[in-house]
């Protein structure tokens, strides 16, 4: 077929850039509905409206507790977008004095495949951890309110899920904190006391937190599991386990385990990984945070519930596309109108 005339041709998209900042400013005062999102997400994806293909990691020899991670991803419905993210993750990112996790996320119009939107990540992929945190939390205890909230690893992760309990109006006796750098886990634990979250102490152990609150937030950067004792859950808390491999096999089996995507989760030494490999099966997850949304599960009264989700792309390219449609509205970011330009067209000017 011969190509179109330069008078039929379509013009190229451009492409929209957001900036941290400009993620930040759409979350602020809207994490309930970013909560909305998450769930909606959750729904789509159950219900088989969506690709969501394996995490790809790219890890360094020299470097094994850094690693970058792609997420690509399709999610349709009503969201009807692609994308990818790509998350880098250096722990000792923090000594040069800047963030450990970086990223970027690209969302692709599902008409044409080009990206139509670049957006700073870090706080997307925070926020929808957090926000499918605290949606797990609300649906397996039934209600916004703990009598205390334990949070072991004080780090980007746990500060954002803070937010969200805040806006979401949680009710709580008290924080009580643990980070292997107790300095961290006291700026922590001052930052919520002076931000309203009522009382707050901080612990010596991770242990600790566990055995003395009822809703627990687990977001370390442990690659194996330091907590082993079945006894930590004894009087039936609500663990958020989102950080992954901290829990012993032991621990897992003493609970009710809900996730986001089995087979996503069951992978890359997680703890459900390790429990499947110790044991030859999978039964002893429950269900996933879709099923206890429809009610085709249920946690058992009194009983220990975690919750350790993988963390889904389609997460990403739902809050993703609707921070960039709110910051569209509102006329923030920045348009590059000739990204791609004629220099595209089969290589020519």
């Amino acid at each position: 077929m011969d190509n179109p005339s330069p008078s039929t041709r379509s013009d190229l998209p451009a492409l929209g850039i957001l900036t941290g900042a400009d993620v930040l400013r759409r979350l602020e005062g809207r994490r309930e509905e970013c909560v909305d999102v998450v769930r909606r997400a959750y729904l789509c994806h159950a219900a088989g409206r969506s690709a969501n293909p394996e995490s790809s990691f790219l890890r360094f020899s020299e470097r094994p507790e850094a690693r970058i991670i792609s997420l690509p991803a399709y999610l349709g419905g009503e969201f009807e977008v692609a994308g990818i993210k790509w998350v880098a993750s250096f722990p000792d990112n923090p000594r040069r004095g800047i963030p450990r996790a970086s990223a970027i996320l690209l969302l692709n119009d599902t008409g044409t495949g080009y990206p139509f939107a670049a957006m700073e990540a870090s706080i997307v992929s925070a926020s929808r951890t957090a926000a499918s945190a605290v949606l797990a939390a609300e649906t397996l205890t039934g209600g916004r309110r703990a009598a205390r909230i334990g949070v072991v690893g004080t780090g980007l992760i746990a500060g954002h899920v803070w937010r969200f309990l805040r806006d979401l109006r949680w009710q709580t006796g008290g924080f009580t904190v643990f980070d292997l750098h107790r300095e961290r886990a006291e700026r922590f634990a001052d930052s919520l006391a002076a931000d309203g979250a009522g009382p707050t102490a901080v612990s010596d152990t991770a242990a600790e937190v566990l055995r003395t609150s009822d809703l627990v937030v687990i977001t370390t950067v442990a690659g194996e599991p330091h907590l082993a004792d079945p006894e930590l859950l004894a009087h039936g808390p609500v663990v958020l386990h989102l950080s992954l491999r901290d829990l012993d096999p032991a621990m897992i089996l003493a609970a009710q385990n809900f996730t986001d995507d089995i087979a996503h989760a069951v992978r890359e030494r997680t703890s459900l990984h390790l429990t499947e490999q110790r044991v030859g099966h999978r039964r002893f997850i429950d269900g996933t945070l879709a099923d206890l949304l429809h009610g085709t599960v249920a946690r058992t009264p009194g009983r220990a519930a975690v919750f350790s989700p993988f963390g889904l792309g389609v997460l990403d390219l739902a809050v993703g596309k609707w921070v960039w449609e709110g910051a569209v509205a509102a006329g923030a970011g920045r348009t590059l109108p000739d990204f791609y330009g004629d220099a595209v067209r089969e290589g020519t000017a």
